[in-house]
Formats: structure tokens, sequence, C-alpha cells
């Protein structure tokens, strides 16, 4: 069966790729919106309308892979950057401490709207960085279309002290949380 991912993010095409799958990304136009406070649910709720959407444009049979992630520290959510300020208001929230990463998983069979959402979450440590730090980092334009203003598997792999889980979730799409559903409930089977 047909695999696609509902998503523009080049990390997540990145991933899929890296494990050989044939796959094809159909971009989603819902909008990136939950009434939801609770993180776990947010990024599901995103994920959910991310691969429905996509689901019901296409005409045959497939899975749809949609995904979405944001960074919470204490009781806030970070989404993306919209600025240079933004970016640094974020990281400076980010220095020093630790955040956890959740990542909403939601996969849908197309021909009978079988569906299934989860999420993963990762601990994530930044070190203390002086201003400098921060704009230079800013600077290297990687910050933009990340939550949180940071790319682990990038130039912001400098600025991470420790990770507390899934690698993968961090950078978007939990690999074995992907795995372990398409097996299981859509008997999908990657090996």
């Amino acid at each position: 069966m047909k695999i696609v991912l509902a998503s523009k993010s080049p990390r997540r095409r990145e991933l899929l790729s890296n494990l050989g799958l044939d796959f094809e990304v159909v971009e989603s136009n819902a909008k990136e919106f939950s009434r939801e406070k609770q993180p776990s649910r947010y990024v599901m709720d995103l994920s959910f309308n991310k691969a429905m959407s996509v689901a019901k444009k296409l005409s045959e049979e497939a899975i749809v892979i949609g995904a979405d992630t944001v960074v919470v520290i204490g009781d806030k959510i970070l989404g993306k950057p919209k600025d240079r300020n933004e970016a640094y208001v974020m990281l400076k929230k980010l220095q020093g401490k630790a955040h956890t990463v959740y990542t909403g998983i939601t996969i849908v069979r197309t021909y009978d709207f079988k569906y299934v959402s989860d999420f993963e979450k990762t601990k994530v440590w930044i070190r203390k960085l002086q201003d400098e730090e921060i704009f230079n980092y800013i600077d290297t334009g990687e910050v933009y279309d990340k939550a949180g203003a940071y790319a682990i598997q990038g130039v912001g792999a400098l600025i991470v002290e420790k990770i507390e889980g899934d690698y993968f979730n961090v950078v978007g799409l939990p690999i074995s949380k992907l795995f372990d559903i398409l097996k299981r409930e859509f008997d999908v089977r990657l090996l």
C-alpha cells in the first residue's frame, strides 16, 4: 500500500527516506490550531488535522502519516518563531534548563479512514548560553522553521547538553512509535 507523508518538513522527509521507504509527500492545508491546552492532546490534534486533510484528498488507497512537534517549558507551548526577536526570546527561555519536546503522530488508512493518533515526548536540556552565542546561532538561519527555535540535528547540536528519550522525536518524527503503530494497527511491515 502506498505511504503518504502529510508534511512539508524536510526533516520528516529525510527521516523516512533514511529508512528506505518509498513514499510520496502531499502537503496538508490544515490550519495549525487546537483548543487543547495539554501538550500531548495538542500535538495529536494537529497531527490528526494534517493527516485527515490529506487522506480526504486522495483517491487511491494509502497510509497517510501526519505529525506535529512542539516544545514545552513549564506550561508554555512553543511553536516555530516568527522572527529573530521571537527566536531570541525562546532560546533565552530554554537555555540552562530542561524542556520537553512533544510530537503527535496520526496514521490514517484511506479506504476506511481508520486512524490511530499517539504522541511521544522527550526531555531536552539546553546548555547555558551567552547572548552572543544565542545571536550567532540565530544568524545561522536554522531557527526559523523549528519548534523551540533549534535543530538538534544541525548546528543546534552545539547548544544541546543532553536528552532523555527518543532523539528522532526531537528531530520531528518518532520513528520507533511510527514503526510500532504501522505494524500493530495497520499490518504494515517496514522490516
